[in-house]
């Protein structure tokens, strides 16, 4: 495990905090010192400065959320944005209640609550950083997964105008990429015969990622003083894997 980024005292928001990528956050941001306010739909185990219920779709509540989080906190110096949903479908037999259900979290949610923060960041005057989690399957071609990849690729771009924007009040806006990462957004994978052993088997470093290996990429990166808009994947090497690879013909 590398070493933890120093927050000390830093005021953190962290949208699905309570398990996944979003819990892992959580631990490393407070091992680094971190006073943190957790946003999402379910409870939240871990010790912090408060878990307030708030579905990041919901307009009102990210607004509320957000509001009290500043307050709790002093002000917002660090967020990470984790809240998602995962979801199958081809595009002829999606209905649009399941686009919108999975386009609702992870692209709305996302825009709401980086827009709350950001606000709230440009009000305290100190700049800030925030790291949205993104996908490798927003730059992947993935069937079965349309409204998910489309959610994660409008994330990275979203991600890229509002560090041009922000950067003027000293603001960092970036993406963390997972790939194959064992979280409850995977469980369901175990019905596909075989997909989580071939991503495995794909990956350059071999195996799935963890939460704690994809939140020691998220939190290194809020600390990166003179990066902003990039999207960095933190998967293992997955997305390497070429159908086209001519050293697989000689069994390499």
């Amino acid at each position: 495990m590398g070493r933890a980024v120093d927050f000390q005292g830093a005021g953190a928001v962290v949208t699905g905090g309570s398990s996944g990528i979003g819990a892992a956050v959580v631990a490393r941001l407070r091992a680094a010192g971190a006073r943190v306010v957790v946003l999402d739909v379910q409870d939240t185990a871990a010790p912090v400065e408060a878990a307030l219920r708030c579905d990041v779709a919901d307009e009102e509540q990210v607004v509320a959320a957000v509001d009290q989080a500043r307050q709790r906190l002093g002000g917002i110096d660090v967020a990470v944005l984790s809240a998602g949903v995962g979801g199958f479908g081809s595009i002829v037999d999606m209905d649009t209640a399941e686009w919108d259900r999975v386009i609702g979290v992870n692209l709305r949610g996302t825009f709401l609550c980086l827009r709350e923060i950001g606000r709230a960041m440009v009000a305290g005057g100190s700049g800030g950083s925030i790291v949205a989690v993104g996908s490798i399957s927003g730059f992947l071609t993935e069937r079965m997964m349309s409204h998910y990849s489309v959610s994660k690729a409008g994330v990275a771009q979203l991600v890229r105008v509002a560090a041009r924007e922000l950067g003027p009040f000293g603001i960092r806006v970036n993406t963390i990429a997972p790939g194959v990462t064992d979280t409850p957004l995977l469980a369901p994978t175990a019905l596909v015969p075989g997909y989580q052993e071939r991503a495995a088997e794909r990956t350059a470093l071999g195996g799935l990622g963890t939460p704690h290996a994809v939140a020691e990429a998220a939190v290194a990166l809020l600390g990166l003083a003179w990066v902003t808009g990039q999207v960095l994947s933190a998967d293992g090497g997955v997305s390497l894997w070429s159908p086209i690879d001519p050293a697989e013909s000689f069994g390499a």
